[in-house]
Parts: structure tokens; sequence; C-alpha cells
């Protein structure tokens, strides 16, 4: 079945790069204008739209509270919202290309953008942009960030409503009653991992994630140890170079012996709710888990600090997504559907999303908002991507098989070097053979 999926793909994004799979492409009734060949339309402007949350359960409530401010603001149009598991999101929207039942509205994010885009299930936004009294008002970077991730046509499928970073929380309480440093380095990252562990007490240092979503996770602590600053070598990956390797092998480590067995299978939702409710020192994640650690655990017992640094004392860590919202090509009140999207990442409405979820706001005027200010690890993060501290490794989101290499293919061999049954060389060998053929086969397509 993957196979098949990503065949579809490939033949997708020939199509759209006007390749010569076009006969291919004709026999499987798409015409290039969307989903199933349907150019949807523009609509009234008024009546119902749908709007597919891709973190439903986790930001649900605060999109419904912006819900109910536009439809307050424009009575005239009725949002039915449905929010779906970060998890599930990707494979929920490519069952609708395939089949049908799309919504207007969606979730659309850096990591997803090409593969939607190269079925041809998203419409371009940058005619609607340039029109909007947002042009001009969004971060320039994040923009740039989402137009790249679109398949290399320079095209915006995506309006930018936050960045993320990531982030090391730890427990400020229990590193004093240690005695332990800030682990502001990789070695005393280390080194608290072990003196934080008393597993017959139930008490680890590090929690590992293990389930969905492990693979970023796990590069981002790889080339932040190597201090490898790019994904590519001319046509050739990095992730398998011996520094990686080394450093994979030093990270998976710490699995079962200085973090919990049920790391194994915890997506973020189970490592954080994990976190926040036991004795564990240290958790990687992003700012988007911020509010959550202080309605369980208040401000004075834990921080949220840039990534560790490496021996070089410069900090490289792996791109974060930019998350959006897409218009999809099929729907049939597309007006009505960029009216919403306007709306949400206008400057009140993006600044209350974004506090809710601790991320930086994509619209200008809204990251000059005073919360931001309060919100440590989200004022931590912004200093540390723009004071040159920090060396950024960018992921190929471009490619339009990165999201099903980097979670269904891998995600499982991740779980076997944890549990001892795969090497880290082994592991790494494997997607590096896997992105460089999706890299070669995407410049074919490119030209």
């Amino acid at each position: 079945m993957k196979i098949s999926i990503r065949r579809s793909r490939r033949a997708a994004t020939a199509v759209a790069l006007g390749a010569v799979l076009a006969l291919t492409a004709t026999a499987c009734g798409d015409d290039g204008s969307g989903a199933g060949g349907d150019k949807g339309e523009e609509g009234s402007g008024k009546g119902k739209i749908v709007f597919w949350d891709n973190n439903g359960g986790v930001r649900t409530d605060i999109w419904k509270e912006i819900i109910a401010d536009f439809e307050k603001a424009n009575p005239d149009i009725k949002v039915e919202y449905v929010g779906i598991a970060s998890t599930e999101y990707q494979s929920k929207v490519d069952t609708a290309i395939q089949g049908g039942g799309l919504p207007d509205v969606g979730g659309v994010g850096a990591a997803m953008i090409a593969g939607f885009a190269a079925q041809g299930a998203l419409d371009p936004l940058d005619d609607r942009l340039g029109k909007s009294s947002l042009n001009g008002k969004l971060n320039e970077d994040m923009v740039k960030v989402l137009k790249a991730s679109g398949g290399g046509d320079g095209t915006l499928y995506s309006i930018p409503t936050s960045a993320n970073n990531g982030v090391l929380y730890y427990r400020t309480d229990l590193f004093k009653a240690a005695g332990l440093e800030e682990p502001t380095t990789w070695d005393k990252f280390y080194a608290a991992a072990e003196k934080l562990t008393d597993a017959k007490k139930n008490e680890f240092g590090y929690t590992i994630r293990g389930g969905a979503g492990s693979i970023a996770q796990a590069l981002d602590a790889m080339y932040g140890q190597s201090g490898i600053t790019s994904f590519w070598n001319g046509d050739k990956t990095t992730v398998n170079d011996p520094k990686n390797v080394e450093a994979l092998k030093k990270y998976v480590g710490l699995y079962k012996k200085y973090t919990p067995a049920a790391d194994l299978n915890n997506d973020f939702t189970k490592m954080v709710a994990q976190w926040d409710s036991g004795t564990i020192g240290m958790l990687n994640h992003n700012l988007g888990s911020y509010q959550d650690h202080v309605k369980a655990l208040g401000v004075d017992k834990f921080r949220g600090i840039p990534q560790p640094v490496g021996a070089t004392g410069k900090r490289v860590q792996v791109s974060n997504p930019v998350d959006g919202l897409g218009l999809f090509k099929s729907s049939k009140n597309k007006e009505a559907a960029w009216k919403f999207i306007e709306f949400a990442t206008s400057k009140a409405e993006n600044s209350k999303f974004n506090e809710s979820a601790g991320q930086v706001p994509a619209n200008n005027e809204a990251a000059s908002d005073a919360w931001i200010q309060k919100a440590e690890p989200t004022k931590l993060a912004a200093q540390a991507l723009t004071d040159g501290s920090t060396t950024i490794v960018q992921l190929p989101y471009y490619l339009p098989d990165w999201n099903t290499i980097s979670k269904a293919d891998n995600e499982p061999n991740f779980q076997k070097v944890l549990l001892g049954k795969m090497s880290a060389k082994e592991f790494l060998d494997t997607l590096a053979d896997q992105l460089n053929k999706a890299q070669e086969e995407w410049k074919q397509q490119a030209g």
C-alpha cells in the first residue's frame, strides 16, 4: 500500500511540473486541475464552509474561539469544525484526495505541502494574498519556507499561522535539588539524564519520543550533537554521516536506561502528559506544549530553553515546520473559505491563537504583542534564531515523499533501534538510501 501511495504522489508531481507522465495522469482521470479534476468554485462568499484542524484535540478550544469570532463578524458564513489528531491528519487528507470529501480549508504545514500539492489538491494563494489586507503583514521568512516547501515551483499553497521551534524543557526544582547546572550543552544534558535517574523510584532523567513524530526529534538531537550543518552534501544526504551515526547511537542509548520504557510508543501528547505528571528531569519538544507545562507545573518548576550547544559552542538544529492554512482546490465556496483564512491570520486572531499555542505568530503586528515577552521559551527561541547562535539544517519538505519516508516508512524502524533490533547505522543507511532516491527523482521531474 505504501508503494502505491508513493507512486501516485510521484506521478502527480510529474503532472504538476509538466513532465512526461501526463498520459498516465489522464488515464487516471486527473486533468491537473485538482483532486479528481475538480476545480471547485468561488461560490457566493456566504453559506457553510468546512475546516479541518490538523492538531485536533490539542488546538480544538482555541480554534472554536476563533470560529466564534469569525461567525460573529461574518454572520452569513457558518464554519463546521472537524478536529483531526496530528498523527492521523495526512492519511485522512490523502484518502479524501483520492476518494472525495475534502474540506474547504485545512491546516497545511510545511511538511505536508509538497505531497498535497503534487496531487493537485491545493489552490495557489499568491494572487489572493497579493490582493489581501494581509499582504506585507506576514513574516517573510515563514512565507519563504512555505513557498520552498511546495515542490520547487515557488508557489504559495499555505498562509502561515505560526512557527515552532525545538525546546529543551527541564525541571528546575529537580535540577536544584540534585545540584545540577542548566543543560545548556550536550555534555551537561547527558550528565543530568544520568544523575536524575533512579528507576526503582520511577524517576528518570529524560523522556525520549519513540512513537509518532519520533524521526524529526531524533534528527534534531543527532545533528545538534554532530554539528553537521547541511542536510545534503551535493545530491547525497548527510543523515548517515559517521558523526551522525555516533550521535544517534549515544542518543538512543538513553532509552530504558535513563528514560521510561513506555517511551517506545509515546507520541507527543503521551510524552508531554507523562512529563507533566511525573518526576522526569528533561523533555525535548517544542513551543507548542509550553502552556500544558504551565497548567501542570506552574512557572516556577520548569524552564524551556533553546536546544543544547555542541562542543564548538554553536547550536545546530533541524528546521521546525511552519504551520499554515490551505485552501483546497475542490472547495465550492472559495470566497468564504479565503475570508476565514484572512480572519484567522489577522493580528488579533493570530495573536490569540499563538498565545494559546505558545508559538511565534506569523502576523508581524501580532508578533509584537506583550504576551511574547512573558512566555520565556517563545522569547528565547526567537532570540536564538536571530542572534547568530543557531545554524538551521533545513529538512527537505519539498520532497513529496518526505512525510511518508520520515513517518510511515521509518518510525517503526526507529523503534527497532530503541529495542536493539536494528543498529543506528543500518537505520540511517536505510533512511539515506530512500532520501537519495527521492531527491534524484525529484530533480529528474523538475528538469
